[in-house]
């Protein structure tokens, strides 16, 4: 399947969820996400879910690591022209809709992706390559090319991976590992 096919697929399929479902999903995620050893995290990047746009929702796997790791930054992203930023977050960040309706941070300090040591990357579909198909902007895939290499880059997905992506890019950057209800996905 081709990307623009997948994206509308993967809308329908995660509009068409029922709450159980998702929180049942959520769930299963959530215990295999435990069952994953990080040597050391300082920085942590996550989205922030849209229930407009029906992701899945990463705030129960960042407190997770919240408690593994006290001294855990956390970064957010914001859209600032082509680019997205990462912006420190906390209880104290002042959120708006952006144009697309997703929420993200007013101001804050932006830290540099080098930092990051592990990026929880949003998501419609994923393949067994560990190739994702967003939203089409583009924006993590060029946020991903600024970050270290070394980042682990984590996808979560309510649905289990597609065979092939036939028109992913050059510049389309993969998955590490990807967590579905059903199990961890890892990839080369």
């Amino acid at each position: 399947m081709k990307k623009k096919q997948i994206r509308e697929h993967f809308k329908q399929k995660r509009a068409e969820l029922m709450v159980s479902d998702k929180e049942n999903a959520l769930l299963n995620i959530m215990r295999h996400f435990g069952k994953l050893s990080f040597p050391s995290i300082r920085y942590l990047h996550h989205y922030l879910s849209s229930d407009l746009l029906h992701e899945l929702p990463p705030y129960n796997l960042v407190h997770h690591l919240e408690v593994q790791f006290p001294e855990l930054i956390k970064a957010v992203p914001r859209i600032k022209g082509n680019e997205l930023e990462a912006v420190i977050y906390n209880e104290n960040t002042i959120l708006l809709p952006n144009r697309w309706g997703v929420e993200e941070p007013v101001e804050g300090e932006i830290i540099h992706p080098e930092l990051i040591d592990v990026i929880l990357v949003p998501l419609l579909a994923f393949d067994e390559n560990g190739n994702r198909v967003g939203y089409g902007k583009g924006y993590y895939d060029r946020f991903l090319a600024h970050c270290n290499p070394k980042a682990l880059k984590i996808g979560l997905s309510y649905f289990e991976p597609l065979k092939e992506i036939s028109d992913t890019d050059d510049f389309d950057i993969s998955l590490n590992l990807c967590i579905t209800p059903e199990r961890i996905y890892e990839f080369g």
